[in-house]
């Protein structure tokens, strides 16, 4: 844990006449979702390069230019923002990367998010014991050598998804990213733009939810080439993502660590959308409203800034930017 000295001199930042205006901050965003998207299709469009010869070549190469990306971003908004230091750690605190605080930064994110999938993690658990049962009862009950059988397949499938480019994407690059652009790159932008930090909660999600719109063509062909069916999907998806971008903004203001984003991005993806009901199973729904409950009931209390931060003079905040500073 570092101490206060420290801590400020890591990631306050510090404002050279006005800093940065709001028509930049707006623009440099813009440009950043805009950038994370079109260069995904830059290599066949722009160098025309010849198509990779498997999928697995193709998310690969995806990968690079979400890399390239995502420094290029982290580049511009370095040069852009008014700060007193260039030093590389004075950087990495304001994107978040910190080595103090790791696992408040983990634990109490994670926890708070999966309130949200109490009814689809109590349907998991039961789809699970259920499979379980049917294994034993096919193999002939309890046995070590049915224990044994089980745990060889859940191994081997646990190979197999670590084997798996798309579990990569979604995963891994896709949330790490996507995190490191829309928020770690974009909310300092915008904050020291001069937007309130309730504005940019929920500004800092429209860039994001309009950089999904590149699924507009998957989708549909997916629905059979229906554009009514299409776009009713790409407006489910840009509302969930709204949402979402809401929450992990949110939690990156409120804890200044890259971290807290990061796990509930990749803890969303795992599992998709929350399942509030199940036919024949009302223990779901129970669950899903006592999570949904626990989850507004601790979203500030386990997302106060001092529990994630070492107090700097008057303020609490990562970078000061809590009671109007």
């Amino acid at each position: 844990m570092i101490n206060n000295s420290e801590w400020k001199s890591l990631s306050q930042l510090k404002m050279d006449g006005g800093g940065v205006s709001k028509a930049v901050a707006v623009v440099a965003c813009a440009a950043m979702a805009l950038f994370y998207v079109a260069i995904l299709y830059a290599p066949t469009l722009i160098l025309r390069l010849p198509p990779p010869p498997s999928f697995k070549n193709f998310m690969i190469r995806r990968f690079i230019c979400a890399a390239i990306s995502s420094v290029v971003s982290v580049v511009v908004s370095a040069l852009l923002l008014p700060m007193k230091s260039r030093e590389a750690s004075s950087l990495l605190g304001v994107y978040g990367i910190r080595m103090d605080h790791i696992w408040q930064a983990v634990i109490f994110p994670l926890t708070l998010t999966a309130l949200m999938y109490g009814g689809s993690l109590v349907l998991k658990s039961l789809l699970l014991m259920s499979a379980l049962r049917e294994h034993m009862n096919f193999g002939g009950g309890l046995s070590f050598n049915n224990i044994k059988s089980f745990s060889e397949e859940i191994v081997a499938c646990l190979r197999s998804i670590a084997s798996d480019v798309l579990v990569w994407r979604t995963y891994v690059v896709a949330p790490l990213t996507e995190e490191l652009v829309f928020r770690a790159c974009m909310l300092p932008l915008l904050l020291c733009g001069g937007f309130q930090k309730s504005t940019v909660i929920f500004l800092c999600p429209i860039f994001f939810s309009l950089a999904h719109l590149n699924h507009l063509k998957d989708v549909y062909s997916k629905h059979n080439y229906n554009l009514t069916k299409a776009f009713l999907a790409i407006g489910l998806q840009l509302g969930y993502t709204v949402v979402f971008g809401s929450y992990a903004s949110f939690l990156f203001i409120q804890t200044g660590n890259f971290l807290a984003p990061l796990v509930a991005h990749a803890f969303c993806n795992f599992m998709g959308l929350p399942v509030l009901v199940s036919r024949g199973k009302g223990i779901v729904s129970v669950a899903s409203v006592a999570g949904i409950v626990g989850f507004l009931w601790l979203l500030f209390p386990m997302t106060r800034p001092e529990l994630y931060n070492d107090r700097t003079d008057n303020c609490v905040c990562w970078q000061g930017y809590c009671s109007g500073n």
